[in-house]
C-alpha cells in the first residue's frame, strides 16, 4: 500500500513538502531580505533560530525524499517535534529579552564568530542562548510582530505539521 496516496487525511509527503517549503521560505526571507536588502545582521539568538530552521528543513526534506512507512514517518515526526520545540524555546527566550525594561537588559556580548572561535562549543551555545543586549533590540516588525514573534508562530505551525504526521494512522487492508 502506498502511504502517500491514502484517501483520508493529509498525506505524509505533502506535509513534509509543506514543512520544507515553510523552512526554505523563512530562511530565504531572513537572508535575502532582512540581511541582504535591509542590512540587518542577526543577533546570536537570531542565528540560533536560523540554525534550528535549517535543521528542521533538512528533516522535512529527508522525510519527503525517503517517504518511509508509518514507523519511519513517526520517527521523523518525533525528531521534527524536538527541533521545533527547541525553536519555540529559543524564540520565547528572545521575546522575553525584548520585553525586559531597558535597565534590566543584559549587556551586549561578543559576536557569534568570536564565541565559536574562542570557547568550546557547549560553552559558546550556553552564552549564545542566554542572549545579550543586542538581542533585546527590536529592529524590524511586520504587522506589529517582531522577528522572534514571527519565528514563534512559524515553529507553532511546524509543531502542528509534525503532530499531524505523528497522529496519522495507516489504514492497511490485509485482504486487498
Amino acid at each position: 500500500m502506498n502511504y502517500s496516496t491514502e484517501p483520508n487525511g493529509p498525506k505524509y509527503r505533502l506535509l513534509n513538502l509543506f514543512g520544507f517549503m515553510i523552512c526554505a521560505a523563512s530562511i530565504t526571507f531572513a537572508v535575502v531580505y532582512l540581511q541582504g536588502q535591509l542590512g540587518m545582521e542577526p543577533c546570536p539568538l537570531c542565528s540560533a533560530v536560523r540554525l534550528i530552521v535549517v535543521v528542521q528543513g533538512i528533516l522535512f526534506l529527508l522525510a519527503f525524499l525517503h517517504n518511509p512507512r508509518q514507523i519511519g514517518q513517526r520517527a521523523y515526526a518525533l525528531l521534527g517535534f524536538i527541533v521545533a520545540a527547541a525553536g519555540i524555546a529559543v524564540s520565547g527566550r528572545h521575546i522575553w529579552l525584548q520585553s525586559l525594561p531597558k535597565d534590566q537588559v543584559p549587556e551586549c556580548g561578543p559576536g557569534l564568530e568570536y564565541l565559536l572561535d574562542s570557547f568550546p562549543l557547549l560553552d559558546a551555545l550556553q552564552i549564545i542562548l542566554s542572549g545579550s543586549g543586542e538581542c533585546a533590540d527590536i529592529q524590524w516588525q511586520l504587522l506589529g510582530l517582531t522577528i522572534p514573534q514571527q519565528s514563534l508562530m512559524m515553529f507553532s505551525v511546524l509543531v502542528v505539521v509534525v503532530f499531524l504526521q505523528f497522529r496519522k494512522r495507516s489504514q492497511r487492508s490485509y485482504f486487498s
